[in-house]
């Protein structure tokens, strides 16, 4: 890897001049840069295009090539990807349609509004691998015809499709109205019943199968996963999925605890599922009333709790009852978002400073609060509240004074960090690493600062690309001797054009 020419191939300065130089010597790398470029002309786009296939499909899926630029001949995954955009030709569907690499005609399944005759052409496959693919993405009508298709598999893909008709999921479901599978992708390779089948999954002896596939002749593993796929689709009706509520398999009834549309009696026979798994995203599940929310909040398990923080219709009191016995972090939760300014007043005075920090992590504050907020006694406050914008020089200024190395990091990421202030920080005894590569990333950063952020091997590359970094350093560091500093170096939009000129072939 060039990181000097990558580097360059990113740099917003680059001239244009030299990103057609560039486009001549361009491996991997720097094609994936320079296709990143939102200078890129058409003319480039098309030279860029020419000289790597997989930057064509890059290219394509950005929008920056058309059909006209395209030979599905000779670069047949850019055209696919024109086709995934919905910019392909309908020719190109229907050469694709019976290409002899499988691969090809799996992509193409994958693309939306295929010509009829495509998709009929794509559901009579010989590979089930296509035919399932088409199953997954296609329209009602033919996910209602493929839904009885012999082979569990492409079911398996028709009940996760959020377009396939309500009635056809529920009988995948239920069976009701479905001749049986005959086949599944176990009984196509070995002979029934399985001798290898587990009460839990194994990695199967075939590579290409999923672990604990199996299959006695009933097709069950794969019968088992459309149940699964089902009863995540949205489209299945609430009638249908809350049959297996009560199901035997531990992954069946945590499908349904995220649904929206399940009765209450569903919900409280998941408030005691012996799954946390389950637990969690029923209480992560905002359509779930506020008694059985109360019943979660004091689930033995953090992660069900911490689900329920992050519930958005959790009740406030209860959210303040979870603050201290959660992990959190400086995370901004819906509920918090979403308070009224009553109670944004209620929180800030809250005698529990957990309560203080969560409202803390809000950006939007009003001023009084904000600034009564800065002055809090508890550091975990101010490390929540420090990146507030609008605060003042000297409030930020107090903070470091009060609890020093526990915020100088949260201090440096607020936007209105002063260049004094960053100064400040950098010179901090003692340092923080972290603290430094925050300014190194931070737009009023000052060469005094960044010189500082050179001392940090992980703030290195940030300050490297500042653009207020002085010009030799910036040249000095294109030879650094790592190479991520280097390119970051050779990116940076203040690296003169002479120098620029002399770095690219």
């Amino acid at each position: 890897m060039n990181h000097i020419l990558c580097g360059l191939a990113a740099n917003p300065a680059l001239p244009s001049e030299l990103v057609d130089r560039l486009i001549t010597v361009a491996d991997d790398e720097i094609a994936t840069e320079l296709a990143a470029r939102p200078d890129l002309s058409h003319a480039q786009a098309l030279a860029l295009a020419a000289r790597d296939e997989n930057t064509a499909v890059h290219l394509a899926y950005e929008g920056r090539l058309t059909s006209a630029d395209i030979d599905p001949v000779a670069q047949p995954r850019a055209a696919l990807a024109l086709l995934d955009t919905g910019a392909g030709l309908p020719e190109w569907a229907r050469r694709f349609a019976t290409d002899p690499v499988i691969e090809r005609r799996e992509k193409l399944a994958a693309c939306p509004d295929l010509p009829p005759d495509v998709t009929d052409t794509l559901a009579a496959d010989s590979e089930i691998a296509v035919v399932a693919e088409l199953a997954l993405w296609t329209t009602p009508d033919m996910a209602a015809r493929l839904a009885r298709h012999p082979h569990a598999e492409v079911r398996r893909a028709v009940a996760a499709n959020e377009a396939t008709p309500p009635a056809v999921l529920e009988m995948l479901l239920t069976g009701d109205g479905l001749p049986p599978a005959l086949r599944c992708l176990v009984c196509d390779r070995e002979r029934t019943p399985a001798a290898h089948a587990h009460a839990h999954p194994q990695p199967h002896p075939a590579g290409d199968l999923p672990p604990g596939a199996f299959c006695t002749g009933s097709h069950e593993s794969t019968v088992h996963d459309m149940w699964r796929q089902a009863l995540s689709n949205p489209a299945t009706p609430a009638r249908a999925a809350a049959g297996f509520a009560g199901h035997s398999s531990a992954l069946l009834r945590w499908s349904l605890a995220a649904r929206p549309d399940l009765p209450s009696e569903v919900w409280g026979r998941l408030v005691d599922d012996p799954l946390p798994g389950t637990r969690a995203d029923l209480a992560s599940n905002p359509a779930v009333d506020a008694t059985h929310l109360r019943a979660l909040a004091t689930d033995v398990s953090p992660d069900v709790r911490r689900s329920l923080a992050h519930n958005p219709r959790v009740p406030l009191d209860l959210l303040t009852s979870l603050a201290g016995t959660v992990k959190i972090g400086a995370t901004l939760l819906p509920r918090i978002a979403a308070a009224t300014p009553a109670e944004v007043e209620s929180l800030a005075t809250s005698p529990d400073p957990a309560v203080r920090m969560l409202l803390a992590t809000r950006r939007d504050l009003p001023p009084g609060i904000r600034d009564a907020l800065a002055a809090d006694t508890d550091a975990k406050v101010l490390k929540s509240i420090a990146p507030h914008p609008g605060l003042s020089e000297a409030r930020l200024r107090d903070m470091i004074d009060r609890h020093g190395v526990r915020v100088l990091a949260k201090v440096a990421m607020n936007p209105d960090a002063s260049p004094s202030l960053l100064e400040h920080v950098t010179r901090h005894d003692p340092p923080v690493q972290k603290a430094f590569r925050e300014v190194a990333r931070h737009r009023n950063a000052t060469a005094p600062s960044l010189l500082a952020c050179l001392t940090d091997r992980q703030a290195r590359p940030p300050a490297a690309a500042h653009p207020s970094l002085p010009v030799p350093v910036i040249v000095e560091l294109l030879s650094d001797a790592e190479g991520r500093v280097a390119e970051a170096a050779a990116a940076n939009p203040s690296l003169p054009s002479a120098v620029m000129l002399k770095l690219t072939p």
